[in-house]
């Protein structure tokens, strides 16, 4: 772990939460590089993807789209305790999802002041396109934190892009989370290069309308890039983030537990800890130089610990970090603290550690990153969904509205669409 201490005093914490950000690399430094792979995929199809899973060190299988029989007989190649565990997460995240969409399926309605009825509905997408992260670290839970909103939002087709492992074919425990959700449709395609063949299409893989799911800075940028063409997710879920704000009361092997968990996702994992104590930050770097030591899962990522005036600026300095994850482990820390906070998910007290929400708690762990939780949220049943308005307009309503429309749309130099408009009323 590549540790530095900063002593805030208190000022500038925009410019300090820029300084933090700037540990881990930008999301535009591989733009260029993704856009090179969706345009090569979007101009030739499987034989780009072929080409770019051999260059990235993966064995190309023979057939991109995974066998429904291999899915089904994956279970059998894995612990049974992952089984349930998936089952057991599954339940909770459909849980969670379900009380989302009670309130996305409502439709809003209006009647405005000249007599015209106004509709808001939601409605699922036809398709779904799901990226579960492979490589060194399979994430499974991934399928269940993509597919299952999927599901509950009425998605008809689900689609899942996974990297293939050494034998040219996706982790069993993937494979095993599709299954327990239905999904036949699976391809072994990783990177950028999935996430255009999921938005473009290839021979092999039909387009969907929606992409979702969590990766590196690639696949991250390659979201960004496509969006436009279909749809995404609206999480910019790039590389994991974690921040702890604690005091004297925080349990220090605790924090450094949390922080190390998460640095298995990786070098470009972004942690902090602050805290106005600078004894537990000193015991949270002692315990994380052990941990770590010890922990071949652990990576070189970067932990900046700084001390603040107080714990009010501690969290202050958090919203402007505005993190992925948000542990608030200190002792008065409450529900009320945690809801005015900017932050893709927060953990109240000294029992919440990210790796609940990462996988079993049933909250998502497709979170915003790199700042994006200032304007964005989890994953839910709503990224899957369109909203379409319904306009309903009596002859009174018509007569009533013309004169407005025809002088707004003479301001603006759109004279017919006031014709349009006064046609109603000559009707």
């Amino acid at each position: 772990m590549r540790v530095e201490r900063i002593d805030w005093n208190g000022s500038g914490r925009e410019e300090l939460a820029r300084r933090l950000r700037r540990l881990i690399p930008a999301a535009d430094d591989v733009t260029a590089d993704v856009a090179e792979i969706l345009a090569r995929v979007r101009g030739e199809g499987d034989a780009a993807i072929r080409e770019y899973t051999t260059r990235y060190g993966e064995l190309a299988p023979e057939s991109l789209r995974v066998d429904p029989g291999t899915i089904t007989a994956a279970s059998a190649s894995i612990d049974p305790a992952v089984h349930e565990a998936l089952r057991v997460a599954g339940r909770n995240i459909a849980i969670v999802a379900r009380a989302e969409l009670e309130s996305l399926t409502r439709p809003a309605s209006a009647t405005g002041a000249q007599g015209q009825g106004i509709e808001v509905r939601a409605d699922p997408v036809g398709s779904a396109g799901i990226y579960v992260p492979g490589g060194s670290a399979p994430l499974a839970s991934s399928v269940l934190m993509c597919a299952v909103p999927a599901r509950i939002a009425g998605v008809g087709r689900i689609a899942v892009a996974t990297p293939p492992g050494p034998e040219g074919r996706p982790a069993p425990a993937v494979l095993t989370a599709c299954a327990l959700l239905g999904i036949e449709e699976v391809y072994a395609i990783g990177g950028a290069q999935a996430i255009a063949a999921l938005a473009y299409g290839t021979e092999s893989v039909r387009a969907v309308d929606v992409v979702s799911g969590p990766g590196n800075r690639y696949v991250t940028e390659a979201k960004r890039l496509v969006y436009g063409h279909v749809g995404v997710d609206g999480v910019i879920a790039g590389p994991s983030e974690l921040m702890v704000v604690g005091d004297g009361t925080t349990n220090p092997e605790q924090v450094a537990l949390d922080l190390c968990a998460q640095a298995e996702h990786g070098p470009e994992t972004l942690l902090v800890a602050a805290a106005p104590d600078a004894a537990l930050l000193d015991a949270v770097a002692e315990r994380v130089e052990g941990i770590a030591s010890h922990r071949p899962s652990v990576a070189d990522a970067p932990l900046a610990l700084v001390t603040t005036p107080g714990l009010e600026l501690a969290l202050d300095l958090a919203d402007a970090v505005a993190p992925e994850h948000l542990e608030l482990s200190f002792a008065s820390a409450d529900e009320l603290a945690a809801r005015a906070r900017t932050a893709g998910c927060v953990f109240v007290g000294s029992g919440g550690a990210t790796a609940f929400g990462d996988y079993a708690a049933g909250s998502n762990h497709v979170l915003p990153t790199g700042g994006a939780a200032r304007f964005a949220g989890p994953l839910g049943p709503g990224a899957f969904m369109r909203r379409t308005s319904v306009v309903s307009i009596p002859n009174a309503a018509a007569s009533a509205l013309a004169p407005h429309v025809a002088a707004l749309a003479d301001a603006e130099g759109l004279p017919v669409h006031g014709e349009s408009a006064e046609a109603r009323i000559r009707r």
